[in-house]
């Protein structure tokens, strides 16, 4: 396969997050957070869409964040593993609740900031840059009991703290920042997103857009700081992308296609454009939603717009108007999406479209007019380790070979983009199930739904496969 030889500069490496990583839940004076009463099993769905039992553990519950990979004893190990990859970068998240274990502390967790600085520095040791997000499906639990997470106003200011601390601190350290990730995520799994708990009767889409200005506002004051603190760092806000086909070219299936990536874009419409736009405008009379508004909100988002688009890409999305058609949904997709017959499908449900990843990234560079950094992507499976003690991940290969091949077309289409992050390079607990089975990492980690194994660190097949992507700047793909 024959590719694009990507700029010397572009920012290769992988992505990981704090709660699917780090484990050490309550350790060296670490708040509870969010992801932290997120059990395995049939229930963990339910209570992303916010639909919450208990805002404390369950005895009768696996918690798999508790422990995860314990990354927080292991990074060392992990991080010399990605340097022998080759890695620029490693997308990182900081536990807020590590940082602030209630949220609203007098003084911040010396231990978890030493925790970051000692991660840092041993990222910068191996030549890797770190690229850090505020948020990353986190909010310390004290926050949620207390005020209700993002539907108070309150959680602005505390955030804003919580950035000025870390943007203070690591001034030297990270000059690559996003505020939220996924942020569009709050529409669909709410307590993940936003820590967004839901009594009987409430009004959903109120709690849910009113949440979203919070942490708009929140975001562009995040902005702000970096901006006065670090003058020389970048900061991005981050979407999870995928674009929505309409399943036929019947007008009415083309304008809900254009409805629904608007539902995405509207995020990043007002973080990158500093407004919001005139069809959310609309979307808020038509459903009679009243968003409280402080007077100065307008001007925080207006003056504070992001420097670049962070976005994850997984798969394409297809929407239908036909009752029938709308009967055959794929299992796997957060958004939703009817059955795409020209795509094959991942065994957790996902589309595979590598095709898709390259009009996603056109379609927001044209929306946009800003550099974009892929932050996410990869491929989930079920990897077993042969009697030999290896992983041959081909199919992940298969699928990440020809998503870099489209990506180097994005870019050959005069797509700017900063860098590429893939998903998990190392195995972590699956957000959206919390499952290690459903593994995406270079690494195999040998742990267990239940939380069993050693935690050994296995170079799979893809291992290789990537240093020698990265090694010849995403030239050399494979046959």
């Amino acid at each position: 396969m024959s590719s694009y030889i990507f700029p010397k500069d572009f920012l290769w490496g992988g992505a990981l997050a704090a709660n699917q990583a780090e484990g050490a839940y309550l350790e060296d004076g670490k708040g509870l957070s969010l992801v932290d009463l997120l059990p395995t099993g049939e229930k963990r769905r339910s209570i992303m869409k916010g639909n919450v039992p208990s805002l404390t553990p369950l005895e009768s519950e696996f918690y798999p964040s508790h422990e995860a990979i314990d990354f927080y004893h292991h990074y060392r190990e992990d991080i010399a593993l990605f340097a022998e990859m080759g890695f620029k970068a490693l997308r990182i998240s900081i536990a807020w609740a590590r940082i602030f274990p209630t949220g609203e502390d007098a003084t911040p967790n010396e231990a978890g900031l030493q925790f970051y600085d000692d991660l840092f520095d041993e990222l910068h040791k191996h030549g890797i840059q770190p690229v850090v997000t505020l948020a990353h499906f986190d909010v310390p639990v004290d926050l949620v009991e207390k005020y209700g997470s993002w539907r108070s106003r309150k959680l602005v200011g505390l955030f804003e703290t919580y950035a000025k601390t870390v943007f203070t601190r690591y001034k030297d350290k990270v000059k690559y920042w996003m505020t939220f990730n996924e942020i569009n995520m709050l529409l669909h799994l709410p307590f993940l997103g936003a820590g967004l708990v839901f009594q009987e009767g409430e009004n959903v889409k109120q709690i849910q857009y009113q949440a979203a200005h919070h942490q708009l506002v929140a975001s562009a004051l995040a902005v702000k700081a970096c901006h006065e603190i670090i003058p020389d760092a970048k900061i991005g806000c981050m979407l999870a992308a995928g674009s929505f086909y309409p399943y036929t070219c019947n007008p009415e299936d083309v304008y809900q296609g254009m409805e629904k990536d608007r539902e995405s874009y509207f995020f990043i419409d007002v973080q990158s454009r500093g407004e919001y736009p005139g069809y959310a405008k609309r979307f808020f009379k038509d459903h009679g939603l009243n968003i409280e508004m402080e007077s100065g909100d307008a001007a925080i988002l207006k003056d504070h717009t992001v420097d670049y688009i962070g976005f994850s890409y997984y798969s394409s999305r297809t929407t239908s108007t036909d009752p029938e058609i709308v009967k055959n949904m794929t299992s796997g997709n957060v958004f939703g999406s009817v059955a795409n017959p020209y795509l094959d499908k991942s065994e957790w449900g996902w589309t595979i479209d590598p095709k898709g990843f390259r009009i996603t990234a056109n379609q927001l560079h044209d929306r946009y007019q800003k550099p974009l950094f892929v932050v996410e992507n990869g491929f989930g499976a079920n990897d077993v380790v042969s009697p030999e003690g290896e992983v041959n991940d081909d199919y992940r290969i298969d699928y990440l070979k020809r998503h870099i091949a489209e990506m180097g077309e994005a870019l050959q289409d005069g797509v700017e983009i900063i860098g590429y992050t893939s998903w998990g390079p190392i195995d972590i607990v699956s957000a959206s199930s919390g499952e290690m089975k459903k593994r995406y990492g270079y690494i195999y980690v040998d742990r267990d739904n239940e939380g069993s194994g050693s935690l050994k660190r296995i170079k799979k097949k893809s291992f290789h496969w990537y240093k020698n992507v990265i090694h010849s700047d995403g030239e050399n793909l494979g046959e």
